[in-house]
């Protein structure tokens, strides 16, 4: 299905009855990775997941969008599709956590107003706490941003354009270099923002799933968010990865069902 927010053309799905699930996808993902999480839980939820601005088949912001940005863009596509919902349950991959990190504890302290509640969230392999850094990576930022000093002392960089950019995919993640410019520069935005603060602040029921084998958000990530949300809980899966919905997609479902009330 497709629907125009903000003058683009965003891709989603749209599947089952009853209160509203809202499944939002990680960085470099789409929705059509939550279908068999959808197959599951639309026997009881109406569940809808769209592919975010810059990503799957929907199209490109035409500037670089942060976290606030995406909160925006959820809540005007809810207003838009679903204006007459007063309840709302969010589940997030990866950045789609960050998403609604931000989201639910702005509707908690008032910073962001929307005409329905959120009574509970889903955070899985979640986002949202600032990595620490190896000294590796702190030695690899080094060279970069000598390299980089040095293209544009030199005067290569305004002579040879596209000198910059090549830097930054060898010395950036795979997520970047697969980037176009305005998305990379959305990487940046987001990537940079600690989340932690605002955990507190989320205080609805909070089931959240990770792999033990997660190493782009690890399971200590998890934990932290646990010890920081009040009603939060951790499920963890052994032998699955970041895509914990994916790797043991049955024990997942499993979890999910027992949270959200549906028979497995």
């Amino acid at each position: 299905m497709n629907t125009n927010i903000g003058g683009l053309n965003i891709n989603y799905i749209d599947e089952g009855e009853g209160t509203l699930l809202v499944m939002l996808h990680g960085w470099g993902s789409n929705c059509d990775l939550f279908r068999g999480v959808i197959g599951f839980a639309k026997s009881r939820y109406h569940v809808v997941a769209m592919d975010m601005p810059g990503f799957g088949k929907s199209d490109e912001p035409p500037t670089p969008m942060n976290v606030d940005d995406y909160v925006n863009f959820v809540l005007e596509f809810v207003k838009k599709l679903y204006p007459d919902e007063k309840q709302i349950i969010f589940l997030g991959h990866s950045m789609g956590g960050r998403v609604i990190i931000k989201l639910a504890s702005g509707m908690h302290d008032g910073r962001i107003r929307a005409d329905f509640t959120i009574p509970k969230i889903v955070l899985t392999d979640s986002a949202g706490v600032m990595p620490v850094r190896t000294d590796a990576q702190k030695k690899r930022t080094r060279r970069y941003h000598f390299y980089k000093n040095l293209l544009t002392r030199t005067g290569i960089a305004k002579a040879f354009p596209g000198t910059i950019d090549s830097l930054q995919k060898k010395f950036g993640s795979a997520d970047y270099a697969a980037a176009s410019p305005v998305m990379r520069q959305s990487l940046v935005k987001v990537v940079n923002e600690d989340l932690v603060p605002y955990m507190p602040s989320v205080t609805m029921p909070a089931l959240l799933i990770w792999g033990d084998k997660d190493t782009a958000t690890p399971l200590s990530d998890g934990r932290k968010m646990e010890e920081l949300m009040p009603e939060a809980g951790l499920a963890v899966i052994e032998g699955a990865g970041h895509y914990s919905f994916l790797d043991n997609q049955y024990l997942f479902n499993k979890i999910l069902g027992s949270f959200l009330g549906i028979s497995f």
